[in-house]
């Protein structure tokens, strides 16, 4: 349903942002709990790139970039959003977190 969401507000195939949503929100989900409120932002930039923002209510359970092995079941989430994006980050503030990336050609 998310995807199918993203790609309704986006108004056409949008893979790549798709993906970046879901490996965040999962993050979210996994290391600061299910039923988590989130702000999701998707914003178009300059040079044809797409922004995605998704921020969260804690401001210490950072993402952490694994290097996961073949029999790893876990901890490819980040390494995708980092090879699929031109860039991405965390802003930390007192009473929250936002992960963002940004997309080129989406």
């Amino acid at each position: 349903m998310l995807r199918r969401t993203v790609r309704e507000h986006l108004g056409g195939p949008c893979a790549e942002v798709q993906l970046c949503v879901s490996e965040i929100l999962g993050n979210v989900i996994r290391h600061v709990g299910e039923g988590t409120p989130v702000v999701v932002h998707i914003s178009g930039m300059a040079g044809d790139r797409t922004r995605v923002e998704v921020t969260d209510p804690d401001p210490r359970a950072l993402p952490v970039l694994l290097r996961a092995t073949s029999d790893d079941e876990r901890g490819r989430g980040l390494a995708l959003l980092e090879a699929v994006s031109l860039r991405w980050g965390v802003r930390q503030e007192i009473d929250c977190k936002t992960v963002w990336c940004e997309l080129g050609g989406t």
